[in-house]
């Protein structure tokens, strides 16, 4: 997501020159279709379609490529000690680049989808490949299917069928071989519910992936912009906020407010709302009470709560301090909003009722700190 906001940031400069996209590999490939390179007028560019080892070639040949309007090239990344320009050397495969002018309503459109995504609007893209005598054409349908944009000469028929598509298609895809379908993602949110010292880093490396970061706190004197300049957004909040309630499913939240009344009283707000990833900091006896309380209050049973929550929150990498314990959580949230989520630490029902058994079922009573609400 950092790679679009930097080709949104170039193209908003007004002097890009050619947009390459990566549309079809095959075998083994770095990046993805649907990855992106930005070439500018005066030879900057913003974003990568390999490992390193395509782009030269390319950024050299682009503007010549494109005299004539848009074209589809294949490059091999096979090693191949024979040729003058070995590319890959370890990536051994098959990629197709799409490269068009950046002076046409088509590439106009497309930009504007990726500006509006980073904005947190989705879209879907879906562009004809240029082939056998007839030039690129694009259609870009909004998240309720409307038609935002459609080259000139698409029939009804085109749309139509391109519509079908859509209900078929859920993420970057060559949808045919001469369609190459795409979903133009918003960058995922994550909501810091907490301002203390430890959410610097995690911030930070939050919108290191071009996350669209919210900080949130009841204490007015942390939750300041400055000292969260990478945030998107800065807040000083209570519980039942319109804010707080504005959480929805596809978001990921970290509760680190460091206390244990503010913990529980979001906690109970946050899982009616069930967010994608909801990570509760602290020990595990700390987190089980709390669970049991909230489940209590919810009128929900801990296994049911267990399933929503992280805790205690981030993979387990080892290392010690906020740097060490953002970095866990930030690859959590990563792995578990994409899908790749392998093993966890977070607590079950059996854990939970051990844990508060062990306590006597007494309430966690915390030593003093210093960012704990007085």
């Amino acid at each position: 997501m950092m790679e679009l906001r930097q080709i949104v940031r170039l193209w908003q400069q007004g002097d890009a020159a050619v947009l390459v996209t990566l549309v079809r590999a095959e075998g083994s490939s770095y990046r993805r279709p649907g990855a992106r390179l930005l070439l500018g007028a005066r030879g900057e560019h913003a974003g990568t379609i390999s490992g390193g080892c395509l782009e030269t070639e390319v950024v050299r040949k682009a503007a010549w490529l494109v005299r004539e309007g848009a074209v589809v090239e294949r490059y091999s990344t096979m090693f191949d000690d024979t040729a003058d320009v070995p590319f890959g050397l370890g990536c051994g495969g098959v990629v197709d680049l799409l490269l068009e002018p950046a002076d046409t309503p088509e590439c106009g459109a497309l930009m504007s989808a990726l500006e509006q995504a980073v904005a947190g609007e989705e879209a879907t893209v879906l562009t004809w490949l240029p082939h056998e005598g007839r030039g690129l054409a694009r259609a870009v349908f909004s998240a309720t299917g409307d038609v935002n944009f459609a080259s000139v000469g698409l029939t009804e028929t085109e749309l139509a069928e391109a519509r079908t598509r859509l209900l078929r298609q859920s993420w970057v895809e060559s949808a045919a071989e001469e369609i190459f379908v795409e979903r133009i993602a918003a960058p995922q949110r994550l909501f810091v519910l907490g301002a203390g010292d430890d959410a610097k880093p995690m911030v930070s490396m939050g919108a290191l992936l071009g996350w669209n970061v919210t900080v949130m706190d009841g204490r007015a004197h942390l939750a300041r912009s400055e000292r969260f300049p990478e945030a998107e957004r800065v807040l000083a909040v209570s519980s039942t906020s319109a804010e707080v309630q504005g959480i929805r499913s596809e978001d990921a939240v970290v509760l680190m407010t460091h206390s244990y009344e503010q913990d529980r009283e979001l906690l109970a707000a946050l899982l009616p709302l069930r967010p994608r990833y909801l990570g509760l900091l602290g020990a595990r006896h700390r987190s089980s009470l709390l669970l049991s309380e909230v489940a209590a209050t919810l009128g929900r049973t801990v296994a049911s709560c267990c399933e929503q929550i992280y805790a205690p929150v981030g993979l387990d990498l080892g290392g010690d301090g906020p740097e060490a314990i953002a970095l866990a959580v930030i690859a959590e949230v990563q792995a578990c909003c994409m899908g790749k989520l392998g093993t966890s630490l977070r607590l079950s029902a059996e854990d939970v009722a051990r844990h508060v058994s062990e306590g006597g079922g007494s309430r966690y009573l915390q030593a003093h700190c210093a960012m704990d609400v007085a």
